[in-house]
């Protein structure tokens, strides 16, 4: 009877040594799938965070590049008023020079020229200042020739100038702030 129940026991011992392997086999799939999914899941939330990070760079670079075509934008609004303006003051120094012209030729009309003379000249200095006030100033000829700013259109001879030094201004050149709306056209030595 010792015997029979021995082997009661071992059979007992085998059914729980066989029913404990399925049980173990069961969690160690689960616990595989588990690290599995965690890993998975670990490595999409990185995916999505450098997505993220470069999409917010992305955001960041295109708002700075917009807000510095903003301030160049508004900087130079006024240069197309500014040209719009220069015909202007081209006619006034125009008419400026032909009443100093008829001066010589007509001396009975001298005080209505110099009244209409006065008149063109503050006319001219208040629109060289209005133009100023706005970044508008006449570009400078008693310098050396520098094509940045000068269009020579005719080169004479000269014993006062140096070669390549403006010798007259023909047409008086304008920039705003840093660029240049009209050249100054220039003769120069050669």
């Amino acid at each position: 009877m010792q015997e029979e129940e021995n082997e009661n026991i071992d059979k007992t011992d085998e059914c729980q040594e066989t029913s404990n392997t399925p049980q173990d086999s069961t969690e160690s799939v689960e616990s595989k799938d588990a690290n599995e999914n965690q890993t998975a899941l670990e490595s999409q939330i990185a995916e999505l965070e450098d997505r993220y990070k470069r999409a917010y760079a992305d955001f960041e670079n295109t708002k700075k590049r917009l807000i510095r075509d903003k301030d160049q934008a508004l900087e130079y609004a006024y240069e197309k008023i500014a040209k719009d303006l220069l015909p202007n003051l081209d006619a006034l120094e125009n008419a400026l020079k032909t009443i100093k012209d008829s001066k010589t030729k007509n001396e009975n009309q001298d005080e209505i020229l110099d009244k209409i003379e006065e008149g063109v000249s503050l006319i001219l200095e208040n629109l060289l200042k209005t133009l100023a006030k706005h970044g508008i100033e006449p570009i400078a000829t008693e310098r050396v020739f520098d094509p940045n700013f000068h269009d020579a259109i005719l080169q004479v001879q000269s014993d006062e100038h140096e070669s390549g030094e403006i010798v007259a201004e023909m047409q008086r050149g304008y920039k705003y702030k840093d660029r240049v709306l009209r050249p100054s056209m220039v003769s120069i030595a050669k």
